[in-house]
């Protein structure tokens, strides 16, 4: 009887293991299986190097099968039997980006970034509704930016810095209501900014070939936006006022661009600007003396614009300002005594004041180099008049 019992025991525990087998080993979806091998074949195999995450995709095994011992033993996660990430090493893997990648509907994080892919990025990649971030920095994707990016409506980070993209930025890119971080930098982008996402924390853009006015438009419902780099573009005109309102804006920089005007109002309430780069544009004017009313400004630079006029007293006076590069201008008068403290006393501020069109600026001074202008230079650009006159 014992041993009726005892084989009746061994049976139901191999049906207990047997029911439970599948969800311990988990079998990964036939689509994701098809998806990752056409993944895997449009990329040259002579880029694979052996000890690559790669070279580790071995369909003979299970992706998602635990435990991962020699196959798959990097580059993707999984959730029972669906991917949810594949973020591949910095090999230097060559090839193009299959359109099947819209099969692994369930993926959260796709990242490419640091290798040689070429080609377009297949507008297939817009039916990936759960993705949140996609990094494909620092490849050689190239055409243009698929309109239909708008229906990723889950995704929070976009980084294509550093390909070879060219087109107009899509108006649709406004949809992507979740998106906080986008990073376009170093392609070959043109035309106006549009409309952009609405909770932007930081907006990329530099080294492209974007061009027109920064209008309001573009900008209108970014309460978050923190930090904007939109410099080395061809943008022109006047910077108007509200940029500088924007309420949780932190950094600016708008340099090597051909702004011609910048209009400055006193901040609203209380302003969070801590750095503004506005260098190498064609900015005339007075210097925007409202800036001295930006609470925790630590930086600035003006360098090399068209500025004309005394620096203004107040600048010498805020306490807040640690950088200040106003050289390459046609600023005139006695600069400000409180940059130059007594003998021992370190200046309040680094940066400089040079090739201006100052009197008296002590030579001993860091912020005086380089040299003041010509004479003749400053003469011409003030009429004939003595430049030292405001």
């Amino acid at each position: 009887m014992l041993k009726h019992h005892h084989h009746l025991y061994h049976l139901l525990s191999l049906l207990f293991l047997s029911l439970h087998l599948p969800f311990t080993l988990s079998t990964t979806a036939p689509a994701d299986i098809a998806a990752l091998k056409s993944f895997k074949s449009s990329i040259t195999p002579s880029s694979i190097p052996p000890s690559s995450c790669l070279s580790s995709w071995d369909f003979s095994s299970d992706p998602c099968s635990k435990p991962i011992t020699t196959h798959f033993i990097c580059g993707l996660s999984c959730s029972s039997s669906r991917l949810t990430s594949i973020t591949l090493d910095s090999a230097g893997y060559s090839g193009t980006l299959t359109p099947l990648i819209s099969q692994l509907t369930q993926l959260i994080i796709l990242d490419l970034g640091q290798n040689s892919f070429h080609g377009s990025i297949p507008p297939s990649i817009s039916s990936l509704s759960l993705l949140q971030q996609l990094t494909l920095r620092s490849n050689s994707f190239s055409g243009p930016l698929p309109s239909s990016f708008s229906s990723l409506k889950s995704l929070q980070e976009l980084d294509l810095s550093g390909n070879l993209l060219t087109g107009i930025l899509p108006n649709t890119l406004h949809f992507l209501s979740h998106l906080t971080r986008l990073d376009l930098s170093f392609n070959r982008f043109s035309g106006n900014l549009p409309k952009l996402p609405p909770n932007l924390i930081e907006l990329a853009i530099k080294s492209n070939l974007l061009s027109g006015l920064i209008s309001e438009s573009s900008f209108s419902e970014l309460t978050q936006l923190e930090t904007v780099e939109l410099s080395a573009n061809s943008f022109t005109g006047v910077l108007q006022s509200w940029f500088f309102q924007l309420p949780g804006l932190q950094q600016i920089n708008l340099s090597n661009n051909s702004f011609t005007r910048v209009e400055i109002w006193k901040p609203r309430k209380y302003n969070s600007l801590v750095a503004v780069d506005l260098g190498f544009n064609k900015i005339e004017g007075y210097f925007p003396v409202n800036l001295t009313e930006y609470p925790v400004l630590a930086s600035l630079s003006l360098r090399y614009n068209r500025l004309r006029g005394a620096i203004p007293l107040e600048l010498s006076k805020k306490a807040s300002l640690k950088r200040l590069f106003l050289d390459g201008n046609y600023l005139t008068g006695i600069p400000p005594a409180g940059f130059f403290p007594g003998v021992g006393e370190e200046s309040p501020v680094a940066g400089s004041l040079g090739d201006n069109c100052l009197r008296g600026c002590p030579p001993k001074s860091q912020l005086c180099l380089p040299l003041q202008k010509p004479m003749s230079v400053c003469k011409q650009v003030y009429g004939g008049k003595r430049h030292g006159k405001n």
